[in-house]
């Protein structure tokens, strides 16, 4: 069994399929944690989710996105920064509802997923509080991990923010600091590598860590 992480696929089917491809994945036998935010900006959020909901060694994380649609499946509500950040493409691919398989997913999500010494979770921790002391909120949005450790790189001093060997992260898309790759910060991995900005996704094996990347989803879905 070989461990994959995957950036935030943000409705973008074709590319994780291509990831899947160049990876030579195998949904029965190998392990695939997803960093949250298939939901929203991408046209292809059912068949994504259709997918993931194949694989038998999935651990989802909940994302930011994916929070603010569960929300509107549940009760209806409709937030004004969920539309402007993309919601639109959610509703408009479910015009019957989400099926069961699919809240079931979201509903299961992890806030975080502890593996050994590696932690996954989509937005970031709080560095000074025990993980069961913090608020959902913080692993959904916070971004003062990603910042501290980009910070660090930049005065060249690579050492650890926390107690953990690697941490995962999505959210915060590296297109943001010029890169379409994944980029590595002390022991932080950022994951987002723009898809849903139409920058290519990215999938990686987090013992060898070779990575497998999409096209551009703006080419993918020109």
């Amino acid at each position: 069994m070989r461990t994959f992480v995957i950036g935030d696929i943000h409705g973008s089917y074709k590319a994780m399929m291509q990831c899947f491809e160049r990876a030579d994945f195998d949904a029965q036998v190998d392990r695939l944690i997803c960093l949250g935010d298939v939901c929203d900006r991408g046209t292809e959020i059912r068949k994504v989710f259709d997918v993931l909901c194949s694989i038998s060694k999935l651990e989802y994380i909940l994302g930011n996105h994916d929070y603010w649609a569960l929300e509107w499946i549940k009760s209806g509500k409709i937030h004004d920064a969920w539309i402007f950040q993309g919601g639109r493409a959610t509703i408009k691919d479910y015009p019957d509802g989400m099926p069961d398989s699919h809240k079931i997913l979201l509903d299961n999500a992890h806030n975080y997923f502890l593996d050994k010494q590696r932690l996954f979770v989509h937005g970031g921790i709080l560095t000074h509080i025990p993980l069961e002391n913090q608020d959902q909120d913080v692993f959904l949005w916070d971004r003062s991990l990603v910042q501290e450790a980009m910070k660090r790189v930049s005065n060249h001093t690579i050492s650890p923010i926390t107690k953990f060997e690697e941490i995962y992260v999505g959210h915060t898309p590296t297109i943001n600091f010029n890169s379409k790759l994944p980029i590595p910060a002390c022991e932080v991995w950022l994951m987002d590598t723009g898809a849903g900005w139409g920058g290519p996704l990215s999938m990686m094996n987090i013992d060898t860590k070779e990575i497998f990347q999409s096209e551009d989803t703006r080419m993918l879905y020109a």
